[in-house]
């Protein structure tokens, strides 16, 4: 029995250590794009329609969107067009791994508008999928919207865009996810 809980005890403190090392920081991430680390391949997952009207990083080194929008079909409940799971993702991300010579080892850094919708889920897939160095940006491109105020529900007060790392409203057609060019 003791063997039992020293073995449970073990695979916690892994589950924990490897779920705390998911998570990076807008800086961190940057500085490992600035110091042109070599085994990084670093994501922005969101539909492009979303980086068209909000801007995004030249930072990442490609599109490759995690969920995609369904305008064809609209949730009642949520009040938003369905989201869907994009069903080439791991292909993709496989794709632009191999444009940089880098195997599934490497560190694959995602990012999304807040860190939490599809950031911290697309890096959870990632490593469900064979890509155990998965990690996302916490707070992701825009961050978390501000809750109280004359500014409330605004997303002001952190992220990529907030916290003065470079950015733009215009998107980069060499690093945007086209299907008409996948």
């Amino acid at each position: 029995m003791k063997r039992l809980l020293i073995a449970a005890a073990i695979g916690f403190t892994s589950f924990a250590a490897q779920a705390a090392d998911i998570a990076i920081s807008n800086k961190d991430a940057y500085a490992k794009i600035q110091n042109d680390e070599k085994n990084v391949l670093f994501i922005d997952v969101r539909d492009p329609v979303e980086i068209m009207f909000v801007g995004s990083t030249d930072a990442v080194h490609a599109n490759v969107p995690y969920m995609l929008v369904d305008r064809t079909q609209w949730n009642a409940e949520k009040n938003i067009f369905r989201l869907y799971r994009n069903p080439d993702f791991i292909n993709q991300v496989k794709l632009q791994l191999a444009k940089r010579g880098l195997s599934s080892d490497a560190e694959i850094i995602t990012m999304c508008r807040s860190g939490s919708e599809r950031g911290e889920p697309s890096a959870a897939f990632l490593r469900e999928n064979g890509f155990p160095n998965a990690r996302y940006v916490v707070d992701g491109f825009q961050g978390s919207a501000l809750k109280d105020g004359t500014q409330a529900g605004l997303r002001i007060k952190n992220g990529w865009q907030n916290s003065g790392l470079p950015w733009s409203a215009k998107m980069n057609p060499e690093k945007i996810y086209r299907p008409d060019q996948k």
